[in-house]
């Protein structure tokens, strides 16, 4: 069995608007991408031109999906980037069992979660 046998390897996000998502993730999160032309982005890894997933116009975003969480180092500038890139906070921040999170949607609706250890 390989080492990536029952893992997550790639999250596919809806964008109503591609240049606009890109756009929100980089301001947001510094996130690059790879382009495939005007109907899809691949979302690239930190330092690596491997994906760990993508935006894709084809997909409405949908409320009730699973909850992506990213994480963050420091939640509080995390939360200030997020609202300065468009994104609207939906919950927190808030403390939980390990440390912080807050909720948010991106300005395609898909509902997304950051939290931090601290």
């Amino acid at each position: 069995m390989s080492d990536t046998h029952h893992t997550v390897n790639y999250i596919e996000l809806g964008a109503t608007d591609l240049a606009a998502a890109k756009a929100f993730y980089t301001s947001a999160f510094g996130w690059e991408f790879n382009d495939y032309g005007p109907d899809y982005a691949g979302i690239k890894l930190p330092g690596r031109d491997d994906e760990i997933g993508g935006l894709n116009p084809a997909t409405t975003p949908q409320p009730g999906g699973p909850l992506v969480l990213i994480s963050s180092d420091d939640l509080d500038a995390t939360h200030a980037a997020v609202l300065a890139a468009g994104g609207t906070v939906t919950e927190g921040p808030y403390a939980y069992p390990g440390g912080r999170r807050f909720h948010f949607t991106d300005p395609s609706g898909n509902a997304l979660g950051v939290y931090s250890h601290q």
